[in-house]
């Protein structure tokens, strides 16, 4: 059963509003997260999560949903999917992010999805509802074509193959989605086979974007918990030693291969015209509805 816990709002202003993908506010439903991965930066000390891998949601948080929306002057978009992903196996039955939906929905306020649960698909009738009036963009993590590496560094989550199976279903439904290719894990990863790769089945699943970071993000706990993992499923493949020689400490841990790896991406993603640059991402999927707002006057 899952654990509720007090909040007094939950739809935030966005510190940059429309820097990150376009989102002018911020929504997190639960918080803590039962997928698993190795990589995760929301593991990190400095957000002061205990108990990083229980789920607990926060205690009526429709209600105070309802009212933050309500109370809002200016419609934007909200974005979800940050710190926890809005679509854990709790929400199966709770259904407080699609209840949360309804309420951007009713509100006409557009939405940002951020997940790696193919139960998002569940909620294509809202966010088609959705859509009629507002931008909606669904982000789903993909960090490799192998669906058995991903088992390893990504255990509570389905494969990639049903990841990119969900995105052709979006697609399908007229839903702009793509891809956060986020962290591509150095050694592990950033190989230029994977980003080839990648990109193809993406535009096997009618994506419309791909946005990268070829590298990640390593500092306190986080990183002992990284290392940890590494010698736990990679024994003897030395992948520790490999970041404490060339990092050390360094918060951003950079792929040595990233600029080819970059001029890999842009050179496929052009090739099946897929977007790769978050200006374009945030200019094509809100564009059409700027413009039908500026026609009214």
């Amino acid at each position: 059963m899952i654990e509720y816990i007090p909040a007094k709002t939950i739809v935030m202003r966005m510190k940059k509003p429309g820097e990150w993908f376009g989102a002018d506010y911020n929504m997190n439903i639960y918080k803590g997260c039962c997928h698993g991965c190795i990589y995760c930066d929301s593991r990190s000390e400095c957000y002061g999560i205990q108990e990083f891998d229980k789920v607990m949601a926060k205690k009526d948080a429709l209600r105070i949903i309802r009212d933050d929306l309500r109370r809002k002057v200016k419609r934007g978009v909200v974005a979800t999917g940050a710190m926890s992903d809005p679509y854990n196996p709790y929400e199966k039955e709770l259904l407080l992010t699609r209840h949360a939906l309804e309420l951007c929905d009713a509100f006409e306020f557009g939405i940002a999805i951020a997940t790696k649960s193919s139960l998002l698909t569940r909620d294509i009738d809202v966010l088609s509802d959705i859509k009629a009036h507002s931008p909606v963009l669904c982000k789903v993590t993909i960090t490799t074509s192998d669906d058995e590496l991903a088992a390893k560094i990504e255990p509570g989550v389905g494969p990639s193959s049903e990841r990119f199976r969900m995105i052709r279903r979006l697609s399908d439904a007229g839903i702009y989605a793509g891809i956060l290719l986020m962290p591509v894990l150095p050694y592990l990863e950033d190989s230029p086979e994977n980003i080839r790769q990648i990109v193809q089945m993406a535009a096997d699943a009618g994506a419309r974007f791909i946005y990268p970071a070829f590298g990640v993000t390593l500092r306190g706990n986080q990183r002992d918990w990284y290392y940890g993992k590494l010698n736990e499923l990679f024994p003897g493949q030395g992948y520790v030693e490999k970041y404490q020689k060339r990092y050390g400490s360094y918060y951003e841990c950079r792929s040595p291969k990233a600029k080819s790896l970059w001029n890999v991406l842009k050179e496929e993603c052009e090739k099946h015209h897929i977007l790769y640059q978050m200006k374009d991402i945030i200019h094509s999927y809100r564009h059409p509805y700027a413009y039908e707002q500026l026609s009214l006057f």
